[in-house]
């Protein structure tokens, strides 16, 4: 669902740039969640915190309801590692982004492209 995400500053998927991964990513079905965790493309990347909202939105709107989406980065791999998960785990910080008209602009950017490249997926 995640992998034809495209990044906010290159013309490329998140896929491409090994920002995200099949083995950065768990599924448990039996107790609803899932956990992504991405590694932004350099350690000081301004766009972690948007590309983590651009993940956790497709995946929200892709998903049943009944799962707990969390988006983290991995490890060990961005200087503002803590800082960028709590945002990306703060609810209300995550619903207000959401109004933010301009924001969802560039996040529907992002994620439009890969509902439709997951579209033909699916039917290959």
């Amino acid at each position: 669902m995640i992998r034809h995400v495209n990044d906010p500053e290159h013309p490329l998927t998140l896929e491409q740039l090994k920002v995200v991964s099949r083995d950065a990513v768990t599924v448990d079905d039996a107790n609803n969640t899932v956990v992504i965790l991405f590694t932004p493309t350099i350690p000081h990347c301004s766009m972690a915190t948007l590309i983590g909202l651009c993940i956790r939105v497709k995946l929200l709107r892709s998903l049943p309801s009944r799962f707990k989406v969390n988006v983290r980065i991995a490890p060990g791999t961005h200087s503002s590692e803590e800082a960028v998960n709590k945002q990306l785990g703060d609810k209300e910080r995550v619903a207000a982004a959401l109004e933010n008209q301009h924001l969802m602009a560039v996040v529907n950017k992002c994620t439009s492209t890969a509902a439709a490249a997951g579209s033909l997926d699916s039917i290959r």
